[in-house]
């Protein structure tokens, strides 16, 4: 089976409107089918637990690859010096591996951005004059969030918005003026980066005693992330300090949750409660589960995510992350990465696909 009859019907699939379980079924049934054929270490995983084409009949129960795996084996349908785009995790963590996910192509990669991103950013306007407080992709070549800003830029930016950050940090000059304009002009104004950017930002303005109030229907996207590279806010203090130094409201302060594991990414509901609600869109499950079981955990109670992302068709639909957190009715509570028996369960499970996978 060839990627574009795939890529085909999840383009389809992404362009209309929420369906059902059972249509979500079937195209991850079909998806499973197509990576168990051409990912030979996901087939052999899946076989290991008794999963294949043959046995699986809902999507609850196509195996989770645990999300560390990414960092030593290329989990990929079409061959990786084939591959369109190659997106790699920062390595932060062990000791600097770094996980890969490699796309066939980035139609469908693209479609899931800009769909769920003027639903849950745009929210109604065609563009917004926004700055970038992230490295462009010609800095970060294998890195999803420069691509997924690009994205944003590219498609729902003014002629007017700007990448706000070099290779000497903030271009400081830059977002003075374009936070003066917005003032000036009533233009709504949108920022985006990452945590750690915009706390750069917001120290290196008070440390000019600047504070700004940006018209009504400016917002912020805070992609999340410190990695070490800022001081760490809580995340109530770190909304406040943001609505305190742009004059944006905490509502429209909205915080993505993505990872380069995915090719979708989750939102928040602006409510302004922390820790907000998170979501995914039409074409993604997630879930609550007991690292060691599997099992999903009921409603309220601690455990850690899976994702079943279709768009993710090259790599694998389904992934075991790292990340704490608590199914609610609307989605789940992000909770922070997982720490004691979660974060053993984890482990434990990187280990059986490492050993299954190897077979």
């Amino acid at each position: 089976m060839t990627h574009e009859p795939v890529v085909f019907r999840l383009l389809e699939f992404i362009a209309a409107e929420p369906s059902g379980d059972d249509a979500f079924n079937g195209l991850a049934l079909t998806l499973f089918a197509y990576q168990f054929q051409n990912n030979a270490p996901f087939a052999k995983f899946a076989r290991s637990r008794g999963k294949t084409p043959h046995t699986v009949r809902h999507w609850s129960d196509i195996p989770a690859v645990p999300i560390n795996a990414f960092k030593t084996l290329d989990l990929t349908c079409c061959p990786p010096q084939k591959a369109a785009a190659i997106f790699m995790t920062s390595g932060t963590t062990q000791a600097g591996r770094r996980g890969k996910s490699h796309h066939a192509a980035l139609d469908v990669y693209d479609a899931s951005m800009r769909h769920n991103f003027s639903r849950c950013f745009m929210r109604g306007d065609d563009r917004l004059t926004m700055g970038i407080l992230f490295p462009d992709p010609a800095t970060l070549p294998n890195s999803s969030l420069a691509h997924y800003l690009d994205l944003a830029i590219c498609g729902f930016g003014t002629g007017q918005s700007d990448w706000l950050l070099g290779p000497d940090g903030i271009d400081l000059p830059r977002l003075v003026r374009a936070l003066d304009q917005a003032e000036t002009t009533g233009q709504p104004y949108a920022l985006l980066g990452a945590s750690f950017s915009l706390v750069h930002a917001m120290d290196a303005l008070q440390a000019m005693g600047r504070r700004f109030c940006l018209p009504p229907g400016s917002r912020i996207l805070d992609t999340g992330g410190f990695k070490g590279q800022s001081r760490e806010l809580e995340p109530d203090a770190f909304y406040d300090a943001l609505e305190h130094t742009f004059g944006v409201p905490r509502a429209s302060c909205i915080g993505m949750y993505g990872m380069t594991e995915l090719s979708s990414q989750f939102y928040d509901d602006g409510n302004a409660v922390c820790p907000s609600v998170k979501s995914g869109p039409h074409w993604v499950r997630s879930r609550v589960v007991n690292p060691v079981t599997g099992a999903r955990v009921p409603k309220g109670e601690r455990g850690v995510l899976v994702h079943t992302d279709l768009a993710h068709y090259n790599i694998v639909t389904s992934i075991l992350t790292e990340d704490a957190a608590i199914e609610v009715d609307d989605g789940f509570l992000l909770l922070g990465r997982v720490t004691g028996g979660d974060a053993v369960g984890c482990s434990v499970a990187v280990d059986e696909f490492l050993r299954a996978a190897a077979v």
